[in-house]
């Protein structure tokens, strides 16, 4: 008997969309997602019927349960598969992984704060200390992974690698013209590396 899909409300250009699918990609789960294309920024979306929270991405189950962000989806499909697990279970790798995850999450964040306030936001309603503000914790951000860059590099694959390899390729996608990477080599080095996986490959968003 064939396994109902799981279906994704998906957009190629949603870091956490991409972490999902690299996730998926990982551990071999790709193939059971099917794919529904949502744009959430349309007036006639539909995403609120699946998702209250009105945001992508959303996994609905095959009994109709719907798993409505991002970090509970990738928790659950790692529950699914046999292999090895991208969140530890217990110890300081668990504590390293979810660190890291926390601080992936938290760069895209304010990266997709800024691109909304300059994207979304009406220009005569823009303010400077919100974006300036979340340009600062992108800063520190990177500032920190530069320090922890060997780690992240010596590491076993971990869902804090994939949030924080999908934030920096955000970056690349929004942001290209900020030269994240100078003044951060050791981070350049491992992401340039992270960056050929195939999970980050197939999951690139189109050039804008």
């Amino acid at each position: 008997m064939t396994q109902a899909k799981m279906r994704l409300r998906h957009s190629p250009n949603s870091p956490y969309v991409r972490k999902v699918m690299a996730m998926a990609h990982e551990i071999g789960l790709v193939d059971q997602l099917e794919l529904v294309p949502t744009f959430v920024w349309e007036d006639d979306t539909d995403i609120h019927k699946d998702n209250p929270l009105g945001k992508v991405p959303a996994l609905i189950l095959s009994d109709g349960t719907v798993l409505p962000e991002s970090v509970l989806i990738c928790l659950y499909l790692d529950d699914l598969h046999g292999g090895t697990k991208l969140f530890p279970d217990t110890g300081e790798d668990r504590i390293q992984a979810l660190r890291w995850l926390a601080l992936g999450d938290g760069l895209t964040n304010s990266a997709v704060a800024r691109t909304i306030e300059f994207n979304r936001r009406p220009e005569h309603e823009r303010g400077t200390w919100w974006p300036e503000r979340m340009k600062r914790a992108v800063t520190g951000t990177l500032h920190l992974l530069e320090r922890e860059s060997s780690t992240l590099t010596d590491s076993p694959l971990n869902i804090g690698h994939i949030a924080i390899g999908v934030a920096l390729g955000y970056l690349d996608f929004r942001f290209a013209d900020e030269f994240w990477r100078d003044g951060h080599p050791g981070l350049s080095a491992w992401y340039e590396d992270f960056a050929k996986r195939p999970s980050m490959v197939d999951t690139e968003p189109p050039k804008p």
